[in-house]
């Protein structure tokens, strides 16, 4: 039996909503870059970059994981670094100045859903008193912000802590110090459910929350899990988190 939680903390990706693994549909974010640089670089050569740039910075996001407390990069530095590094200075500049809204566009997809069984979880924390946040890494959380409002989700959360607008990522714990601290509770009263092994569990370990709680995604068993990644509980979507819950509070 897990200690009853005086509050939630939760991802975003594979815990709220299925974030399929496949990469994002780059058409549209051509066009707009097309249109941005006034052509100077051809449909193929920006498609490419925007290829090679997910791939580069899913790589860095897999090597600062293993940090202690890493930092997340800021709008800008992912578009310099990872997609615009060898463009022409005035093709850069163009995109760099739009660096925010690009990372939008990149982040939204068009085949984000709820995972089964979250507003009944949700309602169940509801229910109990229990405050309710988001702790997400991601390179736009307006994006994520704006789908919830958009499924009737937004105004469940206390909070939503996304690591483009902290400045930290998990595992750092920070961001579920944040959180804990936004809602109100001691971060060692809280539930933390995440579905990395290698992200979410070590941040709740670091953080001190009073359970990490794993729930199942696509992505759980493709990641490494790290020495502090074993969980307390282990839940297959909202269904069984409501269970949880309910045997909990």
């Amino acid at each position: 039996m897990l200690p009853a939680p005086r509050a939630l903390l939760l991802d975003f990706g594979g815990v709220l909503v299925d974030a399929p693994s496949l990469p994002s549909p780059l058409t549209r974010l051509v066009g707009r870059l097309r249109e941005l640089t006034g052509g100077a670089l051809p449909a193929e050569r920006i498609t490419q970059a925007l290829t090679d740039g997910q791939r580069e910075y899913a790589a860095w996001r897999d090597r600062v994981g293993e940090q202690p407390r890493p930092r997340e990069y800021s709008h800008l530095q992912v578009w310099q670094e990872f997609i615009t590094k060898d463009w022409p200075a005035a093709a850069r500049d163009a995109v760099l100045a739009e660096a925010t809204s690009l990372s939008y566009e990149w982040t939204r997809r068009p085949d984000w859903a709820v995972r089964p069984g979250i507003p009944e979880a949700l309602t169940t924390a509801a229910d109990a008193g229990l405050p309710l946040a988001i702790v997400s890494n991601t390179l736009c959380g307006a994006a994520h912000r704006d789908f919830l409002a958009e499924v009737g989700l937004g105004d469940r959360f206390a909070v939503q802590i996304y690591s483009d607008e902290a400045g930290v990522r998990k595992p750092n714990p920070e961001v579920a110090w944040l959180a804990a601290e936004a809602v109100g509770v001691p971060v060692g009263q809280c539930w933390f459910v995440g579905d990395s092994r290698a992200r979410d569990i070590p941040c709740a370990r670091r953080a001190g929350a009073g359970a990490a709680v794993l729930m199942v995604s696509a992505r759980t068993d493709r990641e490494p899990q790290l020495p502090d990644g074993t969980p307390d509980a282990t839940v297959d979507d909202g269904h069984g988190l409501r269970r949880l819950l309910e045997r909990s509070t």
